[in-house]
Order: C-alpha cells, then structure tokens, then sequence
C-alpha cells in the first residue's frame, strides 16, 4: 500500500455536504453548494478566483464555520476537537506548520509517530514518500532551505504522511513544473485507489483531466 494511503473504503461515502454557503461580515464568501465524495472517487472544485474553492475546503476541515447548510466528513460533523475526526482526514490548504530545526525527513517521521507508528516503521515512510515525489535528497535539508516548488512537493509528502479517509488539497498543482506535475497526480491518484475520498480545488487542465472523477463549479460567490 501507498505510504500514508487510507486502508481502501470504495463502497463508503465519505464525504457529504448539503447547501453549503457562507457569509462573513456581510460578504458572501461561497454560494450554496452540494456535493458527495465516496471512497475511491476525486471530486475537483473548479470556478474563478473568489468562487469559493477554498472557502469550502475549509468549512470541510473543520476550521471554518458555515452559515447555512451541513457537512458530514466520514459520518460525523467536522470537530478539530474529535479525535476520530481529525483522524479521517488529512488536508493540504495553505503551507502546513513546520518547525526550522527539524530537517524534512524528520518532520515526516514526527507526523508518522504522532499517528502511533513506531520509529523504524516511520523512517521506511518517510523515505518512500521522499522517493514516491522524486525529493530523496530534500530529506535532509530544513524547510527554510527549500525553494517555492520544493516546499510545495514536501507540503504534500507532510499530508500524506498521515492515515487520512478523506484527503481535501487545495491547489496541488501550485509551483511544480510539467515533471513534478505528473508525479503528483500519480500520488493523488493511488491515494483514491487506496480508497481514500479526495477533494481538490485546482485551475490546472492537466489536473483536471487526470484526476477529476467529478467535478462541481462555484459560481462567483461577488
């Protein structure tokens, strides 16, 4: 199995949100939207900029609140608070938290244990995630080293370096040349196949065409 894949649940729906939408100090942030994710199947936000892509991947991550509508992330309401909530679900939505003593291949072993795997198992992750995104060598290089497209290809190794059901990626594709590109839809491709419940907010055709199992445009939320 892929590091850091979901165990495979294609027969379950994993995701779920009904007439979404959020308003925030008078501005309407995201028009009501719907959709289901089941395991195994990658829905794709599309829309212009301001549509509200990432405002709902984060009404779906539990960090923002919505004003109208319901989500349920494996069964249940998003809560950071929920152990078995935030268990289901690893997201991608802005740079993740990192520590600058820490070289990249340390922070991956530090996630893998914080998830109850113990310390050599940790260090075979990580190594085949450095290897599955072709970043052997940033392994042992600190975050601060890092170049734009670099830290975007270790910010997805950190969130696939944890179980997660439910994967919600914002922009994936951001920084990375045609090469890298493919390699990360290989990534997020065998992650579905795992059996994991992907979403994902992307502009990228590419992306689009490899990935998107569904799609759901926003409308212009201004």
């Amino acid at each position: 199995m892929t590091p850091g894949a979901a165990a495979p649940s294609t027969e379950h729906e994993l995701v779920r949100f009904d007439d979404v939408g959020v308003v925030l100090d008078g501005n309407v942030l995201l028009l009501e939207a719907t959709g289901t994710v089941h395991g195994g199947e990658i829905l794709a936000l599309t829309g212009a900029n301001g549509s509200g892509k990432t405002t709902l991947l984060r009404v779906l991550a539990g960090l923002l609140e919505p004003t109208a509508g319901t989500v349920r992330i494996a069964g249940r309401s998003p809560d950071d608070r929920d152990r078995t909530f935030r268990t289901a679900l690893g997201a991608l939505i802005g740079p993740p938290q990192t520590a600058r003593d820490l070289t990249v291949a340390e922070h991956l072993q530090f996630i893998a244990a914080t998830w109850g795997t113990p310390a050599a198992a940790g260090a075979e992750q990580a190594q085949a995630l450095l290897e599955e995104l072709a970043i052997t060598p940033l392994g042992r290089r600190f975050p601060h080293e890092l170049s734009s497209g670099q830290s975007q290809l270790v910010s997805l190794a950190l969130t696939f370096a944890r179980p997660a059901r439910v994967l919600l990626l914002d922009e994936p594709e951001q920084r990375l040349d045609a090469d890298r590109l493919e390699l990360v839809i290989t990534a997020i491709r065998a992650r579905a196949e795992a059996g994991a419940a992907v979403v994902l907010a992307t502009h990228h055709p590419r992306l689009l065409e490899a990935l998107a199992d569904h799609r759901l445009h926003l409308e212009d939320a201004s």
